[in-house]
């Protein structure tokens, strides 16, 4: 009964009620709880993980072919890698935030599994995958354009802000832009950092994050908050 309930919260998450609520219950299935009930690939989120990353990226292909007119065939195939690499679909799946309603195996959950990325990024694939089987292509579309394809401009800045800080940076002239893991905490398996983007061994900001990198991402984002070059739109999703 608790699932069902979580189910239905979900459905009203994402904006889209399923005919079939099986298929976003194996949606959300990671191979370790189907392993558990010896169900096999059948009973995971694997196959529907596969058909949603050939939806999400026909949709995001012909986003940005209209989106981005004067770009290159090598420059779309970068920005659409940009915002569908495991890391972007981690991030974005946050909003939902999917996580919470994973079908993990014990193990799988106690050693952090609802915060890793490629877990996460894999059920968000997964849960296109069930939408265009229960209900067709455009509410697959809706979905991508809701939760991956919204805030461009934003989530740009985030996903590419170290390279976007060290070229304005390098428009100075050369300077040593470094960063330096200030701390991390937590179990191994939940660990939190943070880390700080130093100009010539000046403190320019902080971040905090699930990994090493991330942290330095939140870091250079800040930075470039603080130069005004990303409005700091306090409140809003990025």
């Amino acid at each position: 009964m608790k699932e069902a309930l979580k189910l239905q919260e979900l459905q009203k998450k994402i904006g889209y009620s399923f005919r079939n609520p099986a298929l976003l219950e194996r949606a959300l299935t990671h191979t370790s709880r189907a392993n558990e009930e010896h169900t096999g690939h059948l009973g995971s989120n694997e196959r529907l993980e596969f058909l949603g990353d050939a939806v999400l990226e026909l949709v995001s292909s012909e986003f940005f072919y209209h989106r981005f007119p004067e770009l290159t065939e090598g420059q779309l195939t970068v920005k659409r890698a940009s915002f569908v690499c495991e890391p972007a679909l981690a991030f974005c799946a946050e909003q939902i935030p999917l996580g919470e309603y994973l079908r993990l195996g014990r193990g799988e959950d106690q050693t952090g599994g609802r915060f890793r990325p490629s877990v996460v990024s894999d059920a968000m694939e997964a849960v296109i995958g069930a939408i265009y089987l229960d209900g067709g292509f455009e509410p697959a579309r809706a979905c991508i354009d809701r939760f991956i394809l919204n805030d461009i401009e934003g989530k740009q800045y985030f996903y590419d802000a170290k390279t976007i800080l060290q070229e304005e940076i390098q428009k100075d002239g050369a300077a040593d832009l470094n960063y330096v893991l200030l701390s991390e905490s937590g179990p191994e398996h939940l660990k939190e950092f943070s880390s700080a983007v130093m100009l010539d061994g000046r403190e320019l900001a902080r971040g905090t994050g699930r990994s090493k990198k991330r942290s330095e991402q939140q870091a250079a984002y800040e930075a470039l908050k603080q130069m005004g070059i990303v409005k700091d739109t306090e409140g809003q999703e990025v």
